[in-house]
């Protein structure tokens, strides 16, 4: 690109902190950075039209995790993990709506509900032998029981009786959540170019060169919040994990409300603007969707749409309007790698799949790393 005087300057110029990403963990970094620093000047890269990889195609479940996958946690990490990560999680979120305002993002906290299929009736058993354990690991965070057994209230088919209710669980509009932070960093001179992508780094003696594929300029620092991506700048211990999606057309008369959770988290759906929105799959086929490309498979949806018409909607017509996919980060263990890289490098990846729920959290710990 052959760049202007005027281009340069204003845009490209004595920059002072380049954060790579524009999802929730890279806007919330910069709005910590500015807050910290507010004579900074600031660089987001993004290399999409809107931010690429999750914080725009996610569920917008305001969540921390259903009880199987606590229970699934519990596994692989100490209880005193698991706690902290459950309460980073709801720290988070409480940061989240704090610095955006409830009704900016549409919050609105209708509970949890974990479903358990017919044929799962061990792991719901055990579920419910363990809720009280878990509740009581939770309890110094919430102060009251988190998880209770209720009845199956809004007409699921092929499910066990009851389902497991969290009270604090919420729901958000990803979309105008994304839009108030992007508004909040511009409004403070964060400075946001979008479809410009990272091609490499390099470290030098007092700064980073950065080559994208529209120009080269360097800056003070230079922040990777990538997450699912984040393998294409550096060497971590992050996976990216595909999220495929699916929407109906309105229902008339629905009466679904909250955030739904089956088969240890795998499946998600929910209401809104009276339709239903799912998600999930992704354990019909590891392999395949450890990847990075943003596209659907028939495998995936074709569960997808089976368990709306058997389990969610049964005997209902109904059509899907739209589908589409997002990027998560994983890895080997839950918790987010926040880490200064080198002298002028540094990360906040690997969100685990909780992006809404600790975005904010660790933005605001990467600013304070920083």
């Amino acid at each position: 690109m052959n760049l202007s005087y005027w281009e340069l300057k204003t845009w490209l110029n004595n920059v002072d902190f380049t954060i790579v990403g524009s999802g929730i963990v890279g806007l919330s970094t910069a709005l910590h950075l500015k807050k910290k620093h507010p004579k900074a000047k600031i660089v987001i890269l993004e290399k999409g039209l809107f931010p690429q990889g999750a914080s725009t195609k996610n569920a917008g479940f305001a969540c921390f995790g259903s009880l199987s996958e606590i229970l699934q946690d519990l596994q692989s990490h100490t209880p005193e993990e698991v706690e902290k990560l459950v309460n980073q999680r709801h720290q988070g979120l409480q940061l989240l709506r704090q610095t955006l305002g409830d009704a900016a993002i549409s919050y609105q906290q209708l509970g949890g509900y974990e479903l358990f299929l017919e044929k799962d009736i061990r792991l719901y058993e055990s579920c419910l032998d363990r809720m009280k354990e878990v509740n009581s690991l939770l309890n110094p965070i919430f102060k009251d029981r988190v998880f209770s057994s209720v009845s199956n209230t809004f007409g699921f088919s092929k499910i066990q009786n009851n389902y497991i209710r969290n009270q604090f669980e919420g729901q958000i509009d990803t979309g105008q959540m994304m839009q108030e932070l992007i508004k909040k960093v511009q409004q403070l001179g964060v400075i946001i170019l979008n479809n410009t992508t990272v091609e490499s780094f390099s470290e030098g003696s007092d700064n980073v060169a950065i080559k994208t594929n529209h120009f080269e300029f360097s800056a003070s620092k230079l922040i990777v919040t990538t997450n699912g991506f984040a393998q294409q700048l550096i060497n971590e211990d992050v996976q990216p994990a595909r999220a495929q999606v699916l929407i109906t057309k309105p229902l008339k008369n629905l009466t679904i409300k909250g955030t739904f959770h089956l088969d240890c988290g795998y499946y998600y759906f929910r209401n809104i603007d009276q339709r239903i929105l799912l998600g999930g799959g992704r354990n019909l086929d590891f392999k395949a969707e450890t990847t990075t490309e943003l596209a659907q498979t028939e495998r995936i949806q074709n569960a997808l749409e089976a368990l709306l018409k058997n389990t969610i909607i049964p005997g209902r017509d109904f059509e899907i309007e739209q589908r589409w996919s997002g990027i998560m980060g994983v890895g080997t263990q839950k918790k987010p790698i926040v880490k200064q890289l080198s002298n002028h490098v540094y990360c906040g990846v690997r969100m685990g799949g909780m992006g809404v729920a600790i975005g904010s959290v660790i933005g605001k710990e990467v600013a304070e790393l920083l």
